[in-house]
């Protein structure tokens, strides 16, 4: 149900009614030049990225008009500085070169800065230079070309020395200094392998592990899936189709997959494997659905000197949290406290928040025990709770940086402001609690950057309709330097881009605020009745704004479909994150309401305050999730949604992965009558209330969200006699890869044809840049 367009074409026959209204390949183009690859180019300084050259200075370029300037930074001098003279550095290459260099033709790569940035190098037509800006010195590196490393798989230890990879289902070690390659584990084999990374909806060759600090030593696990049912796809292609097979639990199967967890000795010597003296964990990590976190063994630090391993164990249904340590030299295992939620636990909103302080005895630990986001400090010998950290109507959403000398904790925390309680500010706080500080109280979500050696913050804040502002604060929160802005100036002259209007509306409870986002054309005639597209994705781990409430020229193509002549909205629906733990919870057990109430509430309130929406007309659209949504809206709502297109959607979680459906609805549970508690959440216990004109899309190598999600809808669909349309994609994953710009014509057309009633233009090409 992850987000991420089949080109065989399924067609029931249908008659349409076309208005006066034509929508021609002028209009389509429009639409096209308002897509992120054209938009994002044109928008100035939308990032600006800071490479530290020492603990007070970085350096960063700003691209204004196609010309790229770069500057130095000095927080603690407050200044800002141009790094060189354009001019000078042409003329010292045009000198160098024999040939003639303008300043605007000096597009540099492999930048660094060293001595205090007052020295440079950089690589400027496939030759490497050094520059000194203050004495205008120039010189040419002359020596060996380097020879590109082959891409290799694996886990590079911290001090740089070995990688870890697997091979033949045991964990390898190669020396990246001489190529040296041995194994570390003799004993894996066909699916009780080490390190490995299968989660069902993703799976690749990587290993999963964690190195210790000292590059010694290695945490991971032996998975073992060898009782665990397998999923199957079919190729397309002329003469015997391949199968690909692999490991894929369901929720309700006796046998899902368990890892028993290993520390490996990396040595050559004595590649020592110590198993820790427990029973097997549930494949489950307490954020997310895979034990895997940015490509890293989730839920597990280690102390500095690799002598302990700290780790939380969770239950199969995410109900119960037990943090454990282990001693890495014995695999002796001590279970220090756990948490238990009736629901399910999360341990953070953005990545897992808990922090492993062997030093101090402590464990700073994450819990929505009191309806928000908080942390709290744990004595790690004992298990007992010393004090409650943060606290307030807000939650912590991600912690940036833990200052265990000084005993603070820098965090991002949502609901401080008062605008959006989306928005994110970075904050500070004191281990027991005291010391509260906003940093970065400037209106607008923030993105925070820490300086290396922790003196300085670097600042981004913006707001869906606000572009970006840049600065420099001290740790402090003292306002150093201002650093620049985003520019749309070339986004607004050449395109007819317009910014999305972000609103509040309530939720279908008629108390809780919820929020989103509306797209208008840009030629928008108040006098008019326009037709509205609903985007949703439903969560429950984030909904239909992604989690970015910051600045953008583009999101996905919401406004370019606007363009077509549509109102377009994206609602944030109840029970999804960085909100209250009620708030997420509030359609815990019955995942099928696919916060469908709250859209409808959202759109009729929006229809009340802005008279060019016609809520007669009202199609709806998603992918994944929010494929699953659109179908359940097309079968509940059937009067509402009038045109709907469900791409890749889990229509039944009984056919997707274990480890989703039973976090958001609980383990599968069996009735006397032989259906069970997933049984009326399926969209094909609906079909039959369709009304609508509906479009299923599915890829049919889709190794996420298994085609036969959508067959078995397609199926109840014939059953009931009901009308419907398909295009299947025989080659795609979940994304649809090269047919995605496909895909995204035939939205366009779907709604055009069946919402709008006009006349598309015919197979109209989205090129790849405009």
């Amino acid at each position: 149900m992850r987000r991420l367009f089949l080109p065989a074409l399924f067609l029931i026959a249908t008659t349409i009614t076309y208005g006066q209204d034509s929508v021609t390949v002028k209009d389509y183009q429009r639409a096209q030049s308002l897509l992120s690859r054209n938009t994002f180019r044109l928008a100035d300084n939308l990032r600006i990225n800071p490479e530290w050259i020492n603990e007070t200075t970085f350096w960063f370029t700003e691209n204004l008009n196609n010309h790229i300037t770069y500057f130095i930074v000095d927080a603690k001098k407050k200044t800002k500085s141009a790094a060189f003279n354009d001019q000078k550095l042409a003329k010292s290459l045009s000198k160098a070169l024999d040939q003639e260099i303008d300043p605007k033709d000096i597009f540099l790569s492999a930048v660094s800065f060293v001595d205090n940035g007052k020295v440079m190098s950089f690589s400027f037509r496939n030759r490497s230079w050094s520059y000194e800006p203050s004495k205008n010195k120039l010189a040419e590196h002359v020596g060996k070309t380097s020879v590109p490393q082959r891409r290799t798989f694996g886990a590079v230890s911290p001090d740089g020395s070995k990688l870890a990879f697997i091979k033949d289902y045991n964990l390898w070690i190669r020396e990246t200094a001489t190529g040296k390659e041995y194994p570390l584990t003799k004993d894996g084999v066909k699916d009780f392998g080490y390190a490995t990374d299968n989660a069902g909806w993703k799976h690749s060759d990587n290993a999963i592990l964690l190195w210790s600090p000292d590059s010694k030593k290695i945490a991971t696990y032996q998975q073992d899936q060898r009782e665990v049912g397998n999923m199957y796809l079919v190729t397309t292609n002329v003469g015997h189709p391949n199968l690909e097979s692999w490991k894929y639990p369901l929720p309700g199967d006796s046998n899902v997959i368990m890892i028993h967890r290993v520390i490996v000795n990396a040595d050559e010597q004595n590649p020592q494997i110590v198993r820790l003296k427990m029973p097997a964990d549930f494949h489950r990590a307490t954020l997310g659905d895979d034990i895997a976190e940015r490509g890293k063994f989730a839920d597990v630090a280690w102390s500095p000197d690799g002598s302990t391993l700290a780790f939380v164990s969770s239950s199969r249904d995410h109900k119960i949290a037990q943090f454990r340590i282990a001693d890495a030299n014995t695999g002796e295992v001590r279970d220090v406290f756990k948490e238990v939620s009736p629901t399910q636990f999360e341990s953070g909103q953005e990545s897992i928040s808990w922090r492993y302080l062997p030093l101090s005895n402590e464990i700073i630990w994450y819990s929505e025990r009191d309806n928000y986001g908080h942390l709290y400090l744990y004595d790690s010998r004992t298990g007992e709770l010393k004090n409650k950290i943060t606290g307030g109507n807000y939650v912590v959403a991600n912690v940036e940086k833990t200052d265990e000398r000084n005993r603070r904790i820098y965090f991002s925390a949502a609901g401080l402001d008062k605008k959006n309680p989306y928005f994110e500010h970075l904050c500070v706080i004191n281990f027991d609690g005291k010391g509260f500080k906003d940093l970065t109280p400037e209106e607008g979500t923030h993105t925070a950057e820490i300086s290396p050696m922790g003196e300085y913050i670097f600042n981004s804040y913006s707001q869906p309709d606000v572009p970006a502002q840049f600065n420099v604060r001290n740790l402090q929160g003292k306002l150093l330097v201002n650093v620049g802005s985003t520019d749309i100036s070339r986004l607004k002259n050449q395109t007819q881009w317009k910014s999305c209007t972000p609103f509040s509306v309530k939720a279908a409870d008629g108390v809780t605020d919820i929020y989103g986002l509306m797209f208008t054309p840009s030629n928008l005639d108040s006098n008019k009745k326009y037709p509205i597209v609903d985007y949703i994705y439903p969560g429950p781990q984030g909904g239909s704004i992604g989690g970015n409430w910051g600045f953008s020229p583009a999101r996905g193509d919401q406004q370019s479909l606007a363009e077509l002549g549509f109102i377009v909205v994206a609602i944030e629906g109840t029970s999804n994150p960085m909100r209250t733990k009620s708030f997420h919870d509030m359609s815990y057990g019955h995942m099928a309401i696919n916060t469908l109430p709250d859209q409808v509430a959202g759109i009729r309130q929006l229809a009340s305050r802005f008279g060019f929406m016609d809520t007669t007309r009202i199609g709806i659209w998603g992918h994944s999730g929010g494929g699953f949504a659109t179908a359940d809206a097309m079968f509940t709502y059937p009067d509402f949604f009038k045109v709907g297109i469900a791409e890749s959607g889990n229509h039944d979680n009984r056919n997707y992965e274990d480890d989703w459906g039973e976090r958001y609805i609980g383990l599968l549970k069996k009735n006397p009558d032989g259906t069970d508690n997933y049984t009326d959440q399926a969209n094909q216990m609906h079909a039959k209330n369709l009304k609508g004109k509906l479009l299923l899309v599915h890829g049919l190598m889709d190794d996420n969200v298994p085609p036969s999600n959508t067959m078995l809808v397609v199926k109840a669909l014939e059953d009931a006699g009901r009308d419907f349309d398909l295009i299947v994609f025989p080659d795609s994953h979940h994304g649809y890869g090269k047919y995605s710009n496909y895909m995204m014509r035939r939205r366009w057309d779907y709604f055009v044809t069946n919402l709008k009633g006009a006349l598309h233009p015919k197979e109209f090409d989205i090129n790849t840049t405009f």
